[in-house]
């Protein structure tokens, strides 16, 4: 996999690509990387690279020639993908990080400063426009990087143990489960004793209920949001989840069934 950066900051990159999974990756050969200094296809003497925005308004907005020049030096696989960073870009998930990871072979990230860039080359020379969150950023720099990582990783021989991609937040359509290690207990707070008993089922059984319950907390938003695509495991987790919500609610308020039943005379012989 190829990534290419264009940004009017290359230095930012020059440490994170040494360090971790990514630069292993990047000495066994399994991910290249190239970023272009927007600068160096400025216009003029003074390569400049912003312009005031048509119609007015605050900030400066960058200029198609310097851009559309440097994506066109970057892009040079077949199957590749010219990604725009932007906040009105379409929000970045683990199912698009997949996506790119099974269909591109080099992912060229344009990073926006200031006020954005020409909308042109958003329209014309990008094939899509993604955001990382509904915030605004300085730049687009750690946007370009978290689609860097999120994509790189899912790449075959970046992570050592590839089950692990398997089992994550979001692969299964919902949060990860919590974690816990050595010791046993600190400071007075003890991990789980379900997960010192080595019973493997009922270990299972509680990480999907508290993977389920975190995410009705934290993102309730992912369970709400119909998933026709999600795989198998996710569905079997939404039943699990679903039994526990009833018999939660069950205990609470006891439906007239249970209630006739629990009062019903015995008729069992003496």
């Amino acid at each position: 996999m190829q990534f290419d950066v264009i940004t009017l900051f290359p230095t930012f990159f020059e440490t994170a690509l040494q360090v971790g999974l990514i630069g292993k990756a990047v000495e066994a050969g399994l991910l290249r990387f190239r970023v272009h200094d927007l600068r160096q296809f400025g216009i003029g003497p003074h390569r400049q690279v912003d312009d005031v925005a048509y119609g007015g308004g605050a900030g400066m907005v960058l200029r198609p020639e310097p851009l559309v020049a440097a994506i066109e030096q970057a892009r040079t696989e077949t199957r590749s993908r010219v990604v725009v960073l932007s906040p009105q870009g379409r929000l970045w998930t683990q199912g698009l990080a997949r996506q790119y990871a099974r269909e591109c072979d080099q992912i060229v990230l344009v990073c926006g400063r200031y006020e954005g860039i020409d909308e042109r080359v958003t329209a014309y020379w990008a094939d899509d426009e993604v955001s990382i969150g509904d915030y605004v950023l300085m730049g687009g720099e750690v946007a370009a990087w978290v689609v860097i990582e999120s994509v790189a990783r899912l790449v075959p021989g970046v992570v050592g143990n590839p089950e692990s991609l398997a089992v994550e937040s979001f692969e299964a359509g919902i949060l990860d489960y919590p974690q816990y290690t050595r010791p046993a207990v600190f400071r007075g707070y003890a991990v789980p004793a379900v997960l010192r008993s080595g019973h493997h089922e009922a270990i299972e059984r509680w990480r999907r209920l508290q993977a389920l319950r975190k995410t009705l907390r934290n993102r309730p938003d992912l369970i709400l949001a119909p998933r026709w695509t999600s795989p198998p495991a996710w569905w079997a987790w939404m039943a699990e989840w679903i039994e526990w919500v009833e018999t939660i609610l069950e205990k609470m308020y006891p439906s007239p069934r249970s209630e006739e039943a629990e009062n019903a005379p015995d008729h069992r012989p003496d």
